[in-house]
């Protein structure tokens, strides 16, 4: 029998446009569709008859070659059949569900709402997270540094490239889901027709099946091994930060996506500071003798040492800022500064001369603790310069 024209199929004319098409198929399809029509064999093959015009009429080029040669022009003899463009079944479900998806989804009947059911499953599942420690120096941290890691994890089987087949051999779609991974059964209810989604019992939600597995990794695709991986460590980062690197995780099994490796930094002490922030706390001991009268002292960097001068008459606990000596932000190009906070010394063991000098100073006027009111405490310079 002789095909009939493809605009005539779709009652649409030959000047209609890609969404006059689309539309005059969706409707075709919901009409003829199998589920709608079990056991009409007319309507199935109106169904096909659709699907079939639409594929050549929604494709520029081909609804080009039609329009000049007919369906010579697209590869289909008269009487030549459906079959004569290669598209099965599943084609065409794939086609109708890609329809229905554009125009905000479909599912009255037989679960066709969307192309995920008749689109082959490609790749296994996700491969897991992996989390490791790094330990960083304060040196580490302030410039940035670049690390190799030596990690164990699960690595794609080589001997069958992560398809989880033997060499020579392939998996093959499920015939039970035709590759979806689930199966969806519709019944009839005094509601009227239901249907459920479930995993495919034969490929375990896989949709493809291997008959021949790998004798190396027993067809998961994937087995235990070690990768050496280089990463570069902003400057700035603090203790617990977690540096995400997207698929340099554990492999997916059967040829699914790795997934990620998380970086968690570790802040290794320091001998000489604590760290505030991007700040650096250093505490500074100095004599009686020096916070009298008054010094120069020396004091570490991360990038070497600083000379800061202490005023006559220092007190302990005074906060001396060095300003730009901490910590690079990662977020900005700000720094943190080095806080310095005196500490006077009190020696423990006097002998027997020094003492008597004390002891001419206990009663002088100039030795009597005489507080300046407008000098701030403590604990008020030291609120006030975290907030600051």
């Amino acid at each position: 029998m002789a095909k009939r024209d493809y605009y005539e199929v779709l009652e649409v004319p030959r000047n209609a446009t890609e969404e006059e098409i689309k539309k005059a198929y969706r409707q075709k399809a919901m009409k003829f569709h199998p589920d709608r029509n079990p056991g009409d064999k007319d309507a199935e093959e109106k169904f096909k008859e659709a699907a079939e015009a639409y594929e050549i009429l929604s494709d520029p080029e081909k609804r080009k070659r039609y329009d000049q040669f007919g369906h010579e022009g697209v590869g289909g003899a008269a009487g030549g059949g459906f079959s004569g463009h290669g598209m099965t079944m599943e084609d065409i479900f794939s086609n109708f569900g890609d329809i229905f998806e554009s125009f905000g989804g479909f599912g009255g009947f037989g679960g066709f709402g969307g192309s995920s059911r008749t689109r082959s499953r490609k790749t296994g599942s996700r491969g897991s997270n992996l989390r490791v420690k790094v330990a960083l120096t304060l040196e580490e941290i302030a410039k940035g540094t670049h690390k190799k890691l030596k990690v164990n994890k699960y690595i794609k089987c080589q001997a069958c490239n992560g398809t989880g087949a033997r060499a020579g051999s392939s998996p093959h779609v499920c015939p039970t889901c035709r590759g979806t991974g689930q199966i969806i059964q519709t019944t009839n209810t005094f509601l009227g027709r239901m249907q459920t989604t479930s995993t495919c019992p034969q490929c375990g939600g896989e949709g493809r099946i291997i008959t021949d597995k790998c004798p190396q990794c027993y067809g998961d695709g994937i087995v235990k091994g070690e990768e050496i991986i280089e990463v570069d460590i902003p400057a700035g980062v603090a203790d617990g930060m977690t540096l995400s690197l997207n698929g340099r995780g554990n492999a997916g099994p059967k040829g699914g996506p790795a997934g990620d490796l998380l970086i968690v930094v570790e802040e290794l002490p320091h001998p000489d500071f604590q760290r505030e922030g991007n700040h650096l706390l250093y505490e500074l001991c100095i004599s009686i003798s020096d916070a009298i009268l008054g010094t120069t002292a020396e004091v570490p960097t991360l990038e070497g040492k600083a000379r800061i001068k202490i005023e006559p008459g220092t007190q302990a606990g005074k906060i001396l800022r060095l300003k730009g000596k901490g910590l690079p932000d990662v977020n900005s190009y700000k720094r943190g500064d080095l806080l310095v906070t005196t500490n006077i010394w009190i020696p423990k063991n006097l002998t027997s001369s020094e003492r008597e000098m004390i002891e001419k100073l206990r009663f002088s006027e100039n030795f009597k603790p005489q507080p300046d009111k407008k000098e701030k405490t403590f604990f008020t310079r030291m609120r006030e310069f975290f907030n600051s």
